[in-house]
């Protein structure tokens, strides 16, 4: 019998502290030895020699929407999950909105993990929804197992997961402050996106640009500021997710100064596409909050680099081709961008080579600092102990996403026809290698 089931040889493993040249032997899911001085004897059932790539922990995708029981049609558990795993992620936590039904009490989360275990290639974790009426049934969602709570503080879009109103809110927060959880909040003014959309779409004034003009920075730094003010009170734990802007992320910098216990998590889209982008591309490039100018594009990354951004998820939100046509009206069509397979190959094209961005910052920002915020104390890290949950990276290598690249439902994304250098070549998921050669290995 081998000592070991895999081990990878020869590789640079990157670390949030440093980059190291090791092999990792991996038994039973778990990694049992990290060896940085001398290399392991070969004693495994499998080698994988990784001389000239780049071993990262998997990524951690905070932020999906994989519409899974009742909107497949839009996304799956078996697609979204693969083309997770083609992205170098091995975990991805998963919105309570977007299936029928949605994740707001414990018989719809079991619904959602039986068809997680039968159709997942990486790891699920679900967030669990606050909603009008449903306060009372947080804490049954806490002992089935969510990761945290998501609140929207504008509409969602999804007629049976309605917007929590600021007595929700609070009263929410409340429950899950004594529950020892999170809340996760998309962070947007009602009252000023809903009058500025009203006002633009009277005056017949319906492009890309009016639609971002109605969704301004100022509505996610009023939201922002109003749940943070919740959260002091009550003592929730909070996580804003897809800031757009770092006059966003400043507040929240401000509040964690003064003690309050918030996160902050931003988008690859936010890095990596302007208003321009959206006029261009059209449906398939809106998302909200909006994508912004090229002046916040940089200041966001700045944010990134001085270590302001906490978490960087993909908010993959997909959805039919048909949904996101827009002719000459911005405020019609879904808004959600799909990205999940992107997230890596943005920071390492437009962060790492382009903007000088450490690949221990990357793993930072999507295995480290997730893994932290959120309670996976066995993930996140390569080292003796942790899952092996592990993503191998070719950074010689470059290539031009094609449609047929991705493992969505739908093959459509505005990071369509650009040009990315460093290709995931292996994902391991608990010890199995379940992406190579560009295939998806998992038979499921």
């Amino acid at each position: 019998m081998s000592a070991y089931d895999l081990i990878i040889k020869n590789g640079t493993v990157v670390t949030a502290d440093s980059l190291v040249q090791g092999d990792i032997a991996i038994k039973n899911g778990k990694i049992k030895q990290l060896s940085t001085e001398k290399p392991l004897d070969s004693n495994a059932d499998r080698v994988i020699n990784a001389k000239g790539l780049h071993v990262l922990p998997g990524l951690i995708d905070s932020h999906v929407h994989f519409n899974e029981p009742g909107r497949t049609e839009w996304e799956g558990l078996e697609t979204g999950s693969k083309s997770l795993a083609a992205g170098g992620a091995t975990t991805f936590f998963d919105m309570p909105l977007n299936s029928t039904p949605p994740v707001i009490d414990k018989p719809n989360l079991d619904i959602k993990k039986a068809c997680a275990n039968d159709k997942s290639v990486v790891n699920a974790r679900f967030w669990g929804g606050l909603v009008p009426g449903n306060i009372q049934k947080l804490k049954e969602l806490h002992e089935g197992g969510v990761i945290g709570f998501k609140a929207f503080m504008s509409p969602s879009g999804i007629k049976d997961f309605n917007n929590a109103d600021d007595v929700t809110l609070f009263k929410g927060m409340k429950e899950v402050a004594s529950l020892g959880s999170i809340l996760a909040v998309h962070a947007e003014s009602t009252v000023i996106c809903e009058q500025l959309a009203e006002e633009k779409q009277r005056q017949g004034k319906t492009s890309a640009r009016d639609f971002v003009e109605s969704r301004p920075i100022i509505s996610e730094i009023e939201a922002v500021q109003r749940v943070i003010s919740y959260a002091e009170a009550t003592g929730c734990k909070l996580h804003i997710v897809h800031a757009s802007s770092r006059k966003v992320v400043e507040v929240i910098r401000e509040a964690q100064q003064r003690g309050v216990d918030v996160t902050v998590e931003t988008c690859p889209h936010y890095l990596a596409l302007t208003v321009n982008d959206l006029e261009e591309k059209g449906g398939i490039a809106k998302c909200m909050p909006p994508l912004r100018d090229e002046e916040e594009v940089e200041d966001l990354w700045a944010a990134v680099a001085n270590g302001e951004i906490n978490v960087i998820g993909s908010d993959h939100s997909p959805a039919p081709a048909d949904m996101k046509v827009i002719t000459d009206n911005y405020f019609e069509g879904w808004g959600g961008i799909s990205g999940a397979q992107s997230t890596l190959n943005i920071l390492l094209t437009e962060g790492h080579f382009k903007r000088g961005l450490t690949l221990e910052k990357i793993v930072e920002l999507t295995a480290v600092n997730p893994a932290k915020r959120f309670g996976l104390t066995t993930k996140g890290v390569i080292a003796a102990g942790f899952d092996a949950d592990i993503t191998l990276v070719d950074l010689t290598k470059s290539f031009e996403l094609k449609n047929e690249d991705l493992f969505y439902r739908h093959q459509h994304s505005p990071y369509i026809g650009k040009t990315y250098q460093g290709k995931v070549t292996t994902t391991i998921v608990n010890g199995e290698v379940v992406f190579e050669n560009d295939r998806v290995n998992a038979d499921k």
